[in-house]
């Protein structure tokens, strides 16, 4: 299963690119505005820093909602860096810009996806990633990860190569759980993925280590 980080800090992607787990980037308008990124310029120096930083794959959301203009966005996107996927909200004209791109070899992340049969329109239009967004659907009392499994034998099932991207990753146990269920990849934040490293026996075994390391350490002075 593949590791993105999901932001828009240069930091934090160095941080996990640096842990040597980091396998791409997904980023959108609201987390660019959150690192106070702003203006079209702006925004396209920074998915040039990311693209820098990281080996795979990076996530680079279009603004428009018209088929028109999300393809002039998407293919603009897509030159800057061979690393950009284009990422298309789930709509009509994104499903339409979604088998564009995918006609033209352009790679895509359908977002905003919130049903199996929101996957299934965007595999069949072409979609290189699908991105359920698991932490949203559990905040209105629905099973995020019951819609994960649901995509997986829906792909299964017709042996469709678009990859599920489990988006709005919360904590470890999401990514535990994706990780059984069959995720193709997830997407959240550094305290998410970092998290994964840490538990009580761990901590605690360690520091027996030491102090006992000590100990022997002080017998032979």
């Amino acid at each position: 299963m593949k590791f993105f980080i999901d932001t828009a800090n240069l930091q934090q992607i160095k941080e996990a690119h640096d842990l040597g787990v980091l396998d791409g980037v997904t980023t959108n308008p609201s987390l660019m505005a959150k690192e106070g990124i702003s203006g079209q310029d702006n925004v396209i120096n920074h998915y040039k820093a990311i693209c820098d930083i990281v080996e795979g794959d990076v996530s680079a959301e279009v603004i428009a909602t018209d088929f028109d203009s999300i393809v002039k966005e998407g293919e603009y996107l897509a030159s800057l860096d061979d690393k950009i996927v284009v990422k298309v909200p789930m709509i009509k004209d994104g499903v339409k810009a979604l088998k564009y791109f995918s006609s033209k070899g352009i790679r895509t992340n359908c977002t905003l996806v919130f049903s199996a049969g929101q996957a299934l329109l965007a595999a069949k239009a072409g979609a290189t990633y699908v991105s359920p967004f698991i932490g949203r659907l559990d905040d209105v009392s629905t099973d995020g990860l019951a819609l994960i499994e649901d995509i997986r034998l829906i792909y299964d099932n017709y042996g469709y190569e678009t990859q599920i991207l489990a988006a709005s990753v919360r904590h470890p146990m999401h990514i535990v759980n994706c990780a059984k269920i069959g995720a193709d990849v997830i997407t959240g934040p550094l305290s998410a993925i970092t998290a994964l490293l840490k538990h009580p026996l761990t901590d605690n075994g360690l520091a027996q280590f030491l102090a006992d390391h000590a100990k022997a350490a002080e017998a032979v002075k």
